[in-house]
């Protein structure tokens, strides 16, 4: 009972806006490193796998990523995140995005995304989710994320690719 209880106070803390995150800082980065835990815990369960790569990351390998981090915090904790990188080719690639369980349907992950396409605007971003993660595909469908691909990453399991277009930016996309 007192689980329940923590777990629906939890669910109504104020969220702060969406602030860089600092990865050389050791609490910002456990903080990541157990929100992803969480987060992608419930992503292996809806798609049935746990070889998730980032549920198998150390804080070590999280930290020398070469990702840029958002993050939201309620009162306590991170609980949401959004981790990109720029390609060669000036296309946005939209790495990670994990909101802890406890902050789901609290608008985390659309404060994530608009916060990351005002700083980094793009001709072209490309994410990609378990294809069996309906609640993920709903997002980004509804973010105007287009399916382009599937792969197989195990036997029964595949990863849809999305990509979505956006020709009001004006940051080209070079051919490499």
């Amino acid at each position: 009972m007192t689980g329940q209880h923590d777990a629906a106070t939890d669910s109504h803390r104020p969220l702060a806006g969406p602030v860089r995150l600092d990865l050389t800082d050791p609490d910002t980065l456990r903080q990541l490193w157990d929100l992803q835990q969480a987060s992608y815990a419930v992503e292996a369960q809806l798609i049935g796998f746990d070889g998730l790569p980032p549920l198998h990351e150390s804080l070590e390998q999280l930290r020398a990523c070469d990702e840029s981090f958002l993050g939201v915090r309620d009162e306590s904790k991170l609980v949401g995140a959004v981790g990109w990188t720029r390609l060669p080719n000036g296309a946005l690639d939209i790495c990670r995005l994990v909101v802890h369980p406890v902050a789901h349907r609290r608008g985390v992950a659309t404060a994530l995304l608009d916060a990351l396409d005002s700083i980094e605007p793009s001709e072209l971003t490309i994410v990609s989710t378990g294809t069996a993660n309906l609640p993920a595909l709903a997002l980004y469908r509804r973010r105007g994320f287009a399916p382009v691909g599937e792969r197989q990453i195990a036997p029964g399991v595949t990863i849809t690719e999305l990509e979505r277009k956006n020709t009001s930016t004006t940051q080209p996309i070079h051919n490499s």
